[in-house]
């Protein structure tokens, strides 16, 4: 699996524990920025890894900061990227299973390394159900095209 990740500098820590625990599971992995724990703005770095998911050269991203507030948020002002913040294994399972998430967002100052290896596992590993979400789905999308009118 193809994976880009990026970070601002609250997240960057948590994503070189995140980068090497994919890469030794066998991953490609393209990684964004930030190099360091330099103060930068996370949206731009967020809206590179979710361009990464839409243009097709990463079957998912990882979005990293301090909260994963701001990161999910940026992530999803890209047209077809969901973007799903995760705090435990449930919301990484159901953002995976209902909505079809194509982007996890987590938060380096709530989460421990060790949970948030974990969430990423089930976020990777969950496939989307379809169904009963297909039509949901549409909607979404019918919001988005709406907003870019």
């Amino acid at each position: 699996m193809r994976i880009a990740l990026s970070s601002d500098h609250a997240g960057f820590r948590l994503k070189q524990t995140v980068v090497a625990y994919l890469r030794s599971a066998g991953h490609q992995i393209d990684d964004l920025g930030t190099d360091s724990e330099d103060p930068v703005d996370y949206p731009p770095y967020c809206a590179a890894a979710a361009r990464a998911v839409v243009k097709g050269t990463a079957d998912f991203a990882i979005v990293l900061g301090g909260s994963g507030q701001g990161e999910a948020i940026s992530a999803n002002k890209v047209h077809g990227v969901r973007a799903a913040l995760c705090h435990d294994e449930a919301t990484a399972r159901l953002a995976r299973q209902h909505n079809d998430a194509n982007v996890l967002s987590l938060g380096a100052r709530i989460l421990p390394p060790e949970l948030a290896l974990v969430i990423v596992d089930v976020f990777l590993s969950t496939s989307f159900e379809g169904g009963r979400h297909v039509p949901r789905l549409a909607e979404i999308a019918t919001i988005e095209d709406e907003e870019c009118d």
